[in-house]
Formats: C-alpha cells, structure tokens, sequence
C-alpha cells in the first residue's frame, strides 16, 4: 500500500512544518493571549494602553486578525516582550514602572490547552513518515512551549529536528535555519519543503534553495501568500490524500 502525496512534494526527502498558523490554529493560541496581556496591561497601568500595544504587535481585536508580516506573525517570545516594553516606557512615568509592570504582566499562552490541530496531524504525520518523508518543525515561539505542544498532540517522536526563536544562532526568518537543520539531518536543501503561513516562511525557503509551500490556515490569505509561494494549500491536511493499492 502506497500513501498519495500532494504533487509538490515529489523530489522532497524533508518536510519542515512552521508550528503556529500551519499545525495548529494562530487565533486560538495568540488571539486570545493578546487580548488577556492587553487587559492585564491596562489593570497594571490604569491606562488605556491596550490599543497601542495591538497596534504595535500587529493585532486588530475587532476582527481577531492577525497582520501576516507583524511581529505578532514572525517574532519571537523575546521580541514581542522588547516591543511591548517599549509602549509601556511611552505610558509610565519612569523607565523602572514600565519594567515593573512588563514583568507583573507578561505571561505565555499555555502551549497545550490552547494548541487547537488545524488538520489530523497525527494521520499527516504518518502518511509522511510512510511515503518516506522525514519531519522537522521551525517556529519563532520558545522551545519550551513548542516541545510541550508537540508532545501534547502526539508528534513529537515524528518530528527529528526542532528550530525555536530562543535557540542560540540563526532564528526564523534567517534561511540558515532551513540551511542549519537540513545539514543536521543529512539531507540536500533542495531536496527540502518549508511548509509556512506567513510571506516569510516562504521568503525564507526560498532564499534557502528550498521549496515553498503556503497554507491558507493562517494568518496569511492565499492572495498575500501567492507571490512567494511554489503552491499554495488551504491546509497541511491536502498534503496527503488516501493511500492506494
């Protein structure tokens, strides 16, 4: 029995999976996170300063969208806390308020209870791993929660590398990233598919010598994913179809 592959995937050995907005959903991860730091923000400060933290990361509230290229997209945990500090050295009366109010405030989304699949993973995972393929995930989020989400969906023993926007070196969108774990798994980087929802997963493959592939899942519409994209799916679950005989 054979397992049927999207065609983009024919002449690619490695598969490497953006995490928030490709496996699993963006908005119910971080929608709701932004909404509770900006509520947490205005009780610390007694100011409305929510609005200008969502304009700063990249969020509208009224519509739960998220801006494809902002940094509530691509940044990482240690980027969004720099950025958030910054608006709240605008609100505070001192450099120190607004250290002390960041740290009373920040918090992270907890990585399992709001991991929300945007397809069967496991089954995707399986029908890769039997076609041959081999697993890595390369995401901006910190190690920490992205190994505990894994887990707690039951990847982790499919995926063999793992890239986090607190690991020491190159960190998305860098393209020695793609570069880096194709190296370490002994595989050619043409030979590799970056599977992302942002313009700048792609970019990334790209400029790796990888290939391309947008998913319509998350924060990225098809229209701004298109132009840097070699196809463009609506989720990782049309990657892989019924196996045959």
């Amino acid at each position: 029995m054979t397992v049927a592959l999207h065609p983009i995937l024919d002449g690619i050995d490695l598969v490497v999976f953006d995490k928030d907005g490709t496996l699993i959903s963006f908005e119910a991860m971080w929608g709701g996170w932004a909404r509770d730091l900006g509520t947490r923000l205005e009780i610390a400060t007694r100011r409305p300063v929510a609005g200008d933290v969502f304009t700063t990361i990249g969020f509208d509230p009224t519509t739960n969208r998220v801006l494809a290229g902002g940094p509530l997209a691509v940044a990482s945990m240690g980027e969004l806390a720099e950025l958030v500090g910054a608006v709240l050295r605008r609100w505070c009366p001192s450099v120190n308020a607004a250290r002390r109010i960041l740290a009373e405030a920040w918090f992270e989304p907890d990585p399992v209870e709001r991991a929300v699949p945007l397809a069967d993973l496991a089954a995707v995972f399986s029908a890769l791993r039997r076609a041959g393929r081999r697993i890595a995930v390369a995401t901006t989020d910190d190690r920490r929660p992205t190994v505990a989400t894994l887990a707690g969906l039951g990847l982790i023993d499919d995926v063999e590398a793992i890239a986090c926007g607190d690991d020491d070196g190159p960190v998305k969108p860098d393209p020695a990233v793609l570069t880096g774990i194709a190296a370490r798994l002994g595989i050619p980087v043409e030979r590799t598919a970056m599977v992302g929802d942002t313009p700048a997963d792609l970019r990334m493959a790209h400029a790796a010598g990888a290939r391309a592939i947008g998913v319509a899942s998350g924060v990225g519409s098809i229209v701004e994913l298109a132009p840097d994209a070699d196809v463009v799916v609506e989720s990782i679950g049309t990657l892989v179809g019924p196996a045959s005989r």
